[in-house]
């Protein structure tokens, strides 16, 4: 039996599309998309009870964890206003300027002990 390039390129146009159909599905089931029938009805997963519960546990976790991210949020703009202030700088630089001067006196300690 002989094929004819016609042939043979529908029967890989088919192989094609059956391939990249169950690649579909596949694909789906693996992260937890529903799998649809002919009229576009979910078949899979299922709406159970759990499945209820553990989209509601979902929400509730996004929706503390949104707000915590506000509050950090709130907090990283407050630290940005300090160190950008030019107070926070004039202290920084009078800390600096009595490290240097403490480091100084210390030389000076050491220095008359001997």
């Amino acid at each position: 039996m002989e094929f004819d390039l016609t042939q043979i390129f529908i029967l890989f146009a088919i192989a094609a599309c059956f391939g990249g159909w169950i690649l579909n599905n596949w694909l789906r089931m693996r992260h937890g998309y529903p799998i649809e029938n002919q009229w576009g009805k979910a078949m899979y997963p299922k709406h159970d009870v759990q499945a209820q519960a553990r989209v509601q546990l979902l929400t509730q976790e996004n929706a503390q964890l949104q707000a915590e991210i506000g509050a950090i949020k709130d907090r990283l703009a407050s630290v940005e206003r300090i160190v950008t202030d030019q107070g926070y700088d004039i202290a920084r630089q009078i800390e600096g300027l009595r490290e240097a001067r403490q480091s100084l006196d210390g030389d000076a300690s050491k220095e008359t002990c001997q």
